[in-house]
């Protein structure tokens, strides 16, 4: 206890009156005196600078005239805490009331209030002192950092440019403005943007997104993806063409650049803005829109702090439209790129007929292909690359190259897959070991079906590797699973790779999808067949219709492209075949058999090329093979000569010199055809030779051949 207290802890020497002066016309806070009835009897000169208790009109009214300016249940609120205290005699403190002044510019306050009981010496209870602190600035920095911690959790969480540009607008309404509109520059939309520069002011800006507090927006106000009309001269075109923002404290409804615009003007004024504020959204040194935000139903108008988080809130969204921009760039080219490797039109084989659908939902990865093979044989072809944008589109495109390279080498189905396997490893291998960020990167992870059907038996040997196995449909409605071992994904494990070969009636129908189902197996498509077997009835329904079809079923989820393809097998209208012995008298007998079928088919023109080229293929396989050969023809759109025998040694091409006997055989049937090769079988080899057959004559030109269902060329 000092000495200026006396024993009941007054004041004493003239300090008390000091203290009491003080506090009436020193103090910085507003101090206010009711008496037991509740009535204003006195405040300090501090209660003066509380805007929202003008000290001229309050002296003399009671606590409930003083807060007509807040709303009934909270002014009852605190006439209840003041009889409290009066009653009660326990002090409270630092309760915060919300009030408007009660005069234009009206505004909205946030006050601190303390309360007291007063009593003197004997007890007796006098009234209660309120102690009143304008917090309103203070109140308004928490509520910023409060919007711009939940506007930053909130923005930019999907990589859609008009969902982040709506997600601005939500954030920011009621909280921070009335209405808030996002237009973003036109070329945004389309995963472009444009540096800072004189032609920013020529470029449509669209609709991204808005809010309102409005019920019912102005039906003819721009909507989402809708151009926006924004005057030269206007505080959005000076924005844009400085990157400044422009805070309107006080909305001049005469502006000259309101004036030039009646639909501008119409729409401010019907709302009766009275405070604006325009922001650029830039990012990465690229223009991409403006944001707005209107206040027309809160009396406050915006600040310079309220700039400032118009500011701050902007350059988040800006950052999340641009990598939203920015994906939907590259998605765009992914998409571009994916559309070039789909075949403009399928290519007829008489082997199959074929159709392709794509599913509009899809973008993946995955391809399907039919590649024409020697022998009127085709290989059909379906995979995916794990993944999505450029990286996957690139190595789907590498893989489809090198299958179609591969495919000419005309390796067997398990082989081709082996050399694949080794490829797409080293592809792996030559990946930058991590991304920008230093993050690690994914192996590329593939999978693949191909197959080789051959219209001349009938039989198709197929091989996968981690994907799905193909389904059947034989022409009596049965669907089957193809039972084919499937080996690991491409570049993942050791290559260990199985065909099966199956033998298919003609009008078997297979289908085969780029999806990669993890997890797939032929217990899980059991489960689909019913979906899918009322999806082919007999009879003249297309091919394009059973595909497309094909789409609302289990088998085409995750999948890019589904090809379905109908089997045809060839007759003796286009196919002969003889079995020869390795002697030297079969030469001659070959000729024989090749002439008399070129006769029957009007081939005359070829006889003498086909025999030359029978004569040197039979006598190269009677000479280094010891067991049956086989010769085979077939008419398709080139007439191809096939010898088979057992010996498994492949022919090379070498030029014999002038003085040599042989060596010349392959080199002559090289001269006189179209193409010619070999590929291995079981019990030995099929060297092959095509030849393009002669133009018929306009009046003697047979039917085309039968178009498949895409209409392709």
């Amino acid at each position: 206890m000092s000495a200026a207290q006396d024993s009941a802890g007054h004041l004493s020497g003239g300090l008390g009156d000091a203290v009491l002066r003080a506090l009436f016309t020193k103090s910085p806070v507003g101090l206010f005196v009711f008496d037991t009835g509740l009535r204003i009897v006195h405040m300090n000169v501090a209660a003066r600078n509380v805007r929202a208790f003008p000290v001229e009109e309050f002296l003399g009214f009671t606590l409930a005239e003083a807060l007509q300016g807040i709303s009934r249940g909270r002014a009852e609120a605190v006439e209840a805490l003041a009889r409290e205290v009066l009653e009660s005699g326990t002090p409270r403190r630092d309760v915060q009331v919300t009030a408007h002044s009660r005069h234009a510019p009206y505004r909205e306050f946030v006050l601190s209030t303390s309360w007291l009981q007063l009593s003197n010496e004997r007890g007796q209870v006098l009234g209660v002192a309120a102690s009143i602190t304008d917090v309103t600035e203070r109140h308004k920095a928490q509520a910023r950092l409060v919007l711009l911690e939940g506007a930053s959790a909130r923005i930019g969480t999907t990589l859609d440019v008009f969902r982040t540009a709506q997600d601005l607008a939500d954030a920011t309404v009621p909280d921070f403005a009335d209405t808030t509109t996002v237009d973003l520059l036109d070329p945004v939309l389309r995963g472009e943007a444009l540096e800072p520069g004189p032609q920013i002011e020529h470029i449509e800006l669209r609709r991204g997104g808005w809010h309102s507090m409005r019920s019912i927006e102005d039906p003819h106000g721009p909507m989402a993806g809708e151009v926006s009309g924004l005057p030269a001269g206007s505080p959005y075109r000076d924005a844009l063409a400085d990157l400044r923002p422009r805070l309107i404290k006080r909305l001049d409804p005469h502006a000259a650049w309101l004036q030039s615009d009646p639909f501008l003007h119409r729409l401010l004024g019907e709302v009766q803005v009275h405070s604006m504020i325009v922001v650029p959204l830039r990012a990465r040194g690229l223009v991409l829109g403006l944001a707005c935000f209107y206040r027309w139903r809160s009396p406050d108008e915006f600040a310079d702090d309220d700039r400032v988080l118009a500011q701050q809130l902007a350059t988040r969204t800006a950052l999340c439209l641009d990598n939203a921009r920015l994906y939907s760039h590259g998605r765009a080219a992914a998409l571009i790129l994916q559309m070039r490797h789909r075949p403009a039109g399928i290519r007829v084989h008489s082997a199959v007929e074929s159709a392709h659908s794509y599913p509009a939902s899809r973008s993946g990865s995955g391809w399907t292909d039919v590649i024409a093979l020697p022998g009127a044989r085709v290989a059909l072809v379906a995979g995916n690359v794990q993944g999505d944008g450029l990286p996957a589109v690139a190595a789907m495109g590498e893989l489809r190259a090198a299958i179609g390279a591969l495919a000419l080498l005309d390796l067997p189905p398990d082989e081709l897959l082996e050399r694949l396997h080794e490829l797409v490893t080293w592809l792996s291998g030559q990946q930058s070991p991590s991304t920008q960020d230093g993050s690690p990167t994914a192996a590329l992870n593939a999978t693949c079906t191909y197959a080789i059907y051959d219209p001349t038996t009938g039989h198709c040997t197929i091989a996968t590797a981690g994907h799905p196995q193909p389904l059947f449909v034989l022409p009596n409605g049965t669907l089957e699973i193809a039972d084919t071992p499937s080996g690991p994904a491409l570049g993942q494990g050791r290559p260990a790779y199985q065909a099966t070969e199956h033998t298919l009636p003609e009008g078997t129908h297979l289908i085969l999808t780029s999806a990669c189902v993890p997890g797939h197996s032929a217990q899980s498509t059991t489960q689909e067949l019913d979906q899918i077997q009322g999806l082919f009835p007999p009879g003249t329904r297309s091919l394009r219709a059973s595909c497309d079809s094909l789409l609302g079923t289990p088998i085409a989820q995750n999948c890019a492209v589904l090809l379905l393809v109908k089997t045809r097998v060839f007759g003796p209208d286009r196919l002969a075949s003889w079995t020869l012995q390795p002697s030297p008298e079969s030469v001659a007998q070959a000729r024989k058999y090749a002439t008399a079928q070129l006769a029957a088919w009007n081939l005359e023109d070829l006889t003498f090329t086909t025999e030359l080229v029978v004569s040197e293929l039979v006598t190269n396989a009677v000479r280094y093979s010891d067991g049956p050969i086989g010769l085979r023809l077939i008419r398709d759109r080139t007439l191809t000569c096939e010898v088979s025998d057992t010996s498994s040694t492949a022919p090379q091409l070498r030029r014999a010199d002038d003085s040599d006997e042989g060596g010349r055989g392959l080199f002559i049937t090289g001269e006189v055809t179209q193409h010619w090769g070999t590929r291995p079988t079981g019990r030995g080899k099929i060297i092959w030779a095509e030849q393009t057959l002669p133009q018929p004559a306009p009046s003697q030109a047979p039917a085309p051949p039968r178009p498949n269902s895409d209409g392709g060329p």
